[in-house]
């Protein structure tokens, strides 16, 4: 079973890596997804921000090969696959979905985000650079994409209140869900390091208009900074 397990997450990663290559593109939400248009809403990072999406690729491909050829048989790495298979198949279709269903994309990616914590949260303290860190980044980038598209959503559907107001409660939700994450697994600073990525580009998108979000990422920063630094110095 451990052997097959290898060899799914290998098949799953490959399946996710090059879903891009098969739909059209994807950069948001279109002005016809949604009843209230979101166009650049204010909780969306900006766009170089989606750049993480080559590392992240890249390190899961070279994750699954390595635990194929050295770790096919290692119980610690068959306890993180069988919740990263979950995800990875998830993802496997998002893309497609997201171009026809703000909804269905929104619920598969909290889907993703919470198959993908239980995977870091199981992750061995061995292996750090093969295994648990392009987890953590995987991770991260998830948490923090799927509070990005449940503001888009909501406000597009006026569910409570509008962009800004999403934008405010979309930040403010991930960086507890971050917090609570990263305090679980210290030694993975890539899960809360993609999260900061994620808040960054959010300041990049608004700037001094409106200078709240950006205020409120950028506290964000510094709340996930100073517990990663604290982290790092618990451990030294």
């Amino acid at each position: 079973m451990s052997q097959l397990k290898a060899w799914l997450t290998l098949a799953f990663t490959v399946t996710f890596v090059t879903s891009p290559a098969f739909t059209s593109p994807f950069s948001g939400f279109t002005r016809d997804q949604l009843p209230i248009p979101q166009v650049d809403p204010p909780v969306q990072p900006a766009g170089y921000a989606f750049s993480i999406w080559g590392l992240i690729y890249g390190w899961l491909l070279v994750s699954a090969v390595y635990g194929v050829w050295a770790r096919r048989t290692d119980a610690s790495w068959d306890r993180v696959r069988t919740p990263l298979i979950a995800s990875l198949a998830l993802g496997t279709p998002w893309l497609a979905i997201a171009n026809r269903s703000p909804i269905g994309a929104t619920v598969l990616l909290f889907a993703m985000a919470a198959t993908a914590v239980v995977a870091l949260l199981r992750t061995p303290t061995s292996d750090r650079w093969w295994l648990q860190t392009p987890v953590a980044i995987y991770t991260g980038w998830l948490t923090a994409a799927s509070f990005v598209s449940l503001g888009s959503t909501a406000a597009g559907y006026g569910v409570l209140t509008g962009g800004l107001g999403w934008a405010f409660l979309g930040i403010a939700m991930a960086l507890g869900v971050a917090v609570l994450v990263q305090r679980r697994v210290p030694r993975a600073p890539g899960y809360g390091g993609a999260v900061i990525w994620a808040l960054v580009g959010i300041m990049v998108a608004n700037g001094s208009a409106p200078l709240g979000v950006t205020l409120l990422a950028g506290a964000g920063v510094m709340v996930l900074g100073s517990l990663l630094a604290a982290q790092r110095r618990q451990m030294a």
